[in-house]
């Protein structure tokens, strides 16, 4: 199930919300914990019901393991457990991920033709995998102990973080489901539950899709394009990802308001970043949360010296870019970012005397020119885009692109305005140009809606109303979240 979508706006979530603060009002807590988990079963289960199958599995498993590392007191014997319980995380990670592109490289490398069929990934495997890691790796470290099943059951299914993050601890989330203060709904949190899910969805319908439209198109053509094409192809992708999975997750959050609980904000406008390592402070912020505590720090971190610091760094990017998928150009993706972090982290002091404009300039181009490769079908598919950069330019930009900016927003207006009508008829970039100035603005000049201080006021409560109505108005098809597929 979607969160942009009418069974989940109309049915779905006000559903569970009244049953879950109903059932807490009649003083049945562990009841509405439970309905709330299967609730959110549901939802997994709604995307494909075979998918129920691997994330019971993946729970009990998870439990069991962190139960038997309570009980043990030799310490050898819980390394033993919390091993293999990591290494059956990670093998159906493996299986499930990456199998089949393992399977391509060995065919290639060693010309044999070894198939293991279509291998259905369930959606969200990497994130309640590496969620249910770090509880084991906590309860090694007997951090986990008193939790009931059914709080450890909602910590992994809680459905507004389930399937694409934020990455959340047993220690941020748990406790709240076993406050009393929070069974009960809060006018204030519903507020400011509602406003956050109305910005996301406005990011994700009326902004990601539509800048998606134009990327889709750019790398389903990219022989085609020309010089000119590819930049703006670049960071459309860019802000494509960014209002995509931003988007994502101030729905999560909101939603999460809702039932007067709060997730670990995951974006703290990154692109504002005027260094690679800022960047990476603000984007994704879970996940360089989770490699910095569970494999940047048990390798050493910083503390055993400069070549090993800057090989633990390498490390964790390789992982970070093998995390998002089974593709050459995930990998290479993420060794360009470890590359440039173990740079910045040589020559921080030169790269600060540098003019701030021209630092945000610099690692801006960066960050926007490796999405490319991020996004690429291929290796090859991204050598193209960058030979394309490197050869003569044609200042020019293809029609089939500007043709998938003619949104109905901009048509209705230019249909019932005849200047701008007559206007865009003689400037046809003109569309994407508005799309691409009001989404740098967002991303560039206001701060971020989880970055205000919330206060219910007449401005919130209206412009609440205005981005859900005209959101909602706009779903015209479903598209899920980019981050779905990793």
């Amino acid at each position: 199930m979607l969160f942009n979508s009418y069974i989940f706006i109309l049915f779905f979530l006000p559903t569970t919300l009244l049953m879950y603060f109903g059932l807490n009002r009649l003083g049945k807590e562990t009841a509405a914990k439970w309905v709330l988990t299967g609730m959110s079963l549901w939802f997994y289960a709604y995307f494909h019901i075979t998918y129920l199958l691997l994330i019971v599995g993946s729970i009990l498993f998870n439990f069991g393991c962190s139960g038997l590392m309570h009980r043990q007191k030799d310490i050898r014997k819980r390394k033993l457990l919390l091993g293999a319980g990591i290494s059956a995380n990670l093998g159906v990670i493996f299986y499930f991920k990456y199998f089949n592109f393992f399977l391509a490289n060995v065919n290639m490398l060693f010309h044999t033709d070894y198939s293991a069929g279509k291998i259905l990934m369930p959606l969200g495997i990497s994130f309640f995998t590496f969620q249910q890691i770090s509880y084991l790796v906590d309860s090694f470290r007997m951090e986990t102990k008193g939790y009931a099943f059914v709080d450890y059951v909602l910590f992994v299914t809680f459905f507004p973080q389930l399937v694409a993050g934020p990455i959340v601890l047993h220690r941020e989330i748990i406790p709240q489901f076993c406050e009393p203060s929070r069974k009960r709904m809060d006018q204030d949190k519903l507020a400011r539950g509602i406003y956050l899910f109305a910005v996301g969805l406005f990011k994700k319908v009326l902004i990601a899709d539509a800048l998606g439209r134009g990327a889709d198109w750019g790398f389903g053509n990219a022989e085609m394009l020309t010089a000119v094409d590819v930049v703006i192809l670049s960071v459309l992708y860019t802000l494509q990802i960014y209002f995509d999975f931003s988007g994502y997750c101030d729905m999560a959050c909101g939603i999460a308001n809702m039932f007067h609980l709060d997730l670990p904000v995951n974006f703290r406008s990154p692109y504002k970043a005027t260094s690679i390592l800022e960047f990476w402070q603000r984007w994704h912020m879970t996940l360089t949360r989770f490699l910095r505590t569970y494999v940047y720090f048990p390798l050493g971190g910083s503390r055993r010296g400069k070549v090993r610091t800057m090989g633990n760094v390498m490390i964790v990017f390789l992982l970070s870019g093998i995390w998002h998928g089974a593709a050459w150009t995930f990998i290479l993706w993420g060794v360009i970012h470890g590359i440039a972090n173990v740079l910045c982290r040589l020559f921080g002091k030169v790269w600060e005397r540098i003019p701030k404009a021209l630092r945000w300039i610099m690692t801006f181009t960066f960050i926007d020119l490796t999405w490319l490769i991020f996004r690429a079908d291929s290796l090859k598919q991204a050598g193209i885009l960058f030979g394309k950069l490197l050869k003569p330019w044609k200042w020019r930009v293809s029609e089939g692109l500007l043709a998938q900016f003619d949104l109905l927003e901009f048509t209705y207006i230019e249909d019932h305005v005849a200047f701008l009508g007559a206007f865009a008829g003689r400037f046809p970039a003109i569309h994407l140009t508005v799309l691409l100035t009001v989404a740098l603005f967002l991303v560039l000049i206001p701060r971020n809606c989880q970055e205000r201080k919330w206060r219910p006021c007449a401005g919130n409560a209206v412009g609440s109303v205005v981005l859900l109505v005209w959101s909602i108005v706009s779903l015209s098809g479903l598209t899920t979240f980019l981050y779905f597929n990793f």
